[in-house]
């Protein structure tokens, strides 16, 4: 089977209820809670007053070998961002470009720093 059609043989759902029904998608999904778990991506706490929770969405994806054929099913949950107001829900943001990212550990080599 040639890759392209391989690609659209590939079902991604897109909503939760459609991903629950295929016993790959719950696996993948249910793969991404026990990993959020594990790292402690997260902790419980009480609401501010007057602040409202950011929904989260399911994002679902296929990955694929170099010769086509699949590799896994990934599913990540996402904080839904855009209903986010900058200096209320949060006052700073920060984002890792991969030449900072490897700035900062060509100076952690060469400079020797220790890593604690």
């Amino acid at each position: 089977m040639s890759f392209v059609k391989q690609l659209s043989s590939v079902f991604i759902p897109n909503s939760v209820q459609k991903a629950l029904v295929d016993p790959k998608w719950k696996a993948a999904m249910n793969e991404e809670m026990k990993s959020l778990q594990k790292n402690e991506t997260w902790e419980l706490v009480d609401l501010p007053p007057g602040k409202k929770t950011i929904g989260c969405q399911w994002i679902c994806s296929v990955k694929y070998k170099a010769n086509g054929t699949i590799e896994c099913f990934k599913a990540r949950l996402v904080a839904k961002r855009y209903t986010q107001t900058y200096k209320i829900d949060y006052k700073e943001t920060f984002t890792a470009k991969i030449n900072k990212i490897c700035v900062l550990l060509s100076l952690a080599v060469n400079l020797d720093w220790p890593l604690q």
